[in-house]
């Protein structure tokens, strides 16, 4: 009954439950006149809040939740690492899910999160996610969310992220400074913040270089990595082939380094790759591979800093309390200037 006399009241005065809950509790979070109408209505249908539920909310499971795309991305592992050193001094532990970059799986991870197993949840976004309706109902319970990496501006919660615009303006025009005429860019969704922030970059660097814009140059990647080293394939064998490639991601990257050991293309004189990659072998390769490389572990320690913020102060995690750290762009190898 509890529960359906609080959806009867935030469906009534058009407010979510998690809010009807807060005012009930006369939390600092909710206006005074929202209060008073919860309060009025409440009395009216005559609901009377389960102190028994009430006890078994408050209690902790000492548990986070960190949802991410892969692990075999270093920046992953790194940002993990950052995320596990304030936990471990928190005294909490950190359940890791993998949705493998599916929307899907992403959906699965967030049902099953609604069974109360953590206090709250940091989370990068797969590449095929496009809302974060699926995620509603985990604020609605007072789960927390903070996104770090690939976030969605529009959903209510904190964010970490890198300079992702100001890092795909630097790539490209590193790219044109060593000499290169199509550049093509590899993405890893249409939709996700990052994704277009990168591209934007991309676009502006062409437009001030006076380097027209091609669209059969912007590969739109998948999950997939056996099709997206066709597509790269498919692009190097073109007749307009690009004299350089920009990977959005580090697996893209390695694609077009197998690409282009394939096709016997040789890097950089042939085609010359910068990527965005925390790969601590990066100068092992052959050539040295150029990165943008992100400070993963210490966006992964903000992260977690900010979200334990939440957990310890009972307050809700500002919607405008956004944390950039900038990127460092490493030229090596393969992008050397011919």
């Amino acid at each position: 009954m509890d529960n359906v006399n609080l959806k009867k009241i935030a469906e009534t005065l058009n407010i979510s439950i998690s809010s009807v809950s807060r005012a009930l509790r006369d939390s600092h979070e909710i206006g005074e006149k929202t209060k008073q109408k919860v309060r009025e209505l409440a009395e009216q249908l005559n609901y009377m809040p389960n102190p028994y539920a009430g006890s078994l909310r408050k209690q902790r499971t000492r548990n986070i939740a960190l949802v991410v795309p892969e692990v075999a991305n270093n920046f992953f592992a790194m940002a993990i690492n950052g995320i596990e050193a304030v936990a471990q001094e928190k005294g909490y532990h950190v359940l890791i899910y993998l949705t493998h970059d599916y929307l899907e799986k992403e959906m699965e991870i967030a049902r099953h999160l609604l069974n109360g197993r953590v206090d709250g949840i940091i989370m990068s976004l797969s590449g095929e996610t496009v809302s974060t309706d699926h995620l509603q109902k985990l604020t609605d319970k007072e789960i927390p969310i903070v996104f770090f990496d690939r976030i969605i501006e529009t959903f209510s919660g904190g964010t970490v992220t890198t300079d992702d615009y100001d890092s795909g303006y630097k790539a490209t025009e590193h790219l044109i400074q060593a000499g290169c005429k199509d550049i093509a860019y590899l993405s890893i969704s249409k939709h996700l913040y990052i994704a277009q922030k990168r591209m934007q970059g991309y676009k502006d660097a062409l437009q001030k270089n006076k380097i027209p814009l091609r669209d059969e140059l912007i590969i739109q990647c998948s999950p997939d990595n056996n099709k997206n080293k066709e597509l790269i394939l498919k692009l190097l064998k073109s007749k307009n082939r690009p004299d350089g490639i920009f990977a959005s991601v580090e697996r893209l990257a390695i694609a077009s380094y197998h690409a282009c050991q394939e096709l016997k293309l040789h890097i950089p004189k042939k085609v010359k790759i910068i990527g965005f990659s925390n790969l601590e072998t990066a100068a092992l390769l052959n050539p040295g591979l150029s990165t943008i490389t992100q400070p993963a572990f210490d966006m992964g320690k903000e992260a977690a800093t900010m979200l334990f913020r939440k957990l310890e102060k009972r307050t809700t995690i500002n919607a405008s309390e956004k944390v950039e750290i900038k990127s460092e762009l490493v030229a090596r190898g393969s992008t050397k200037a011919s």
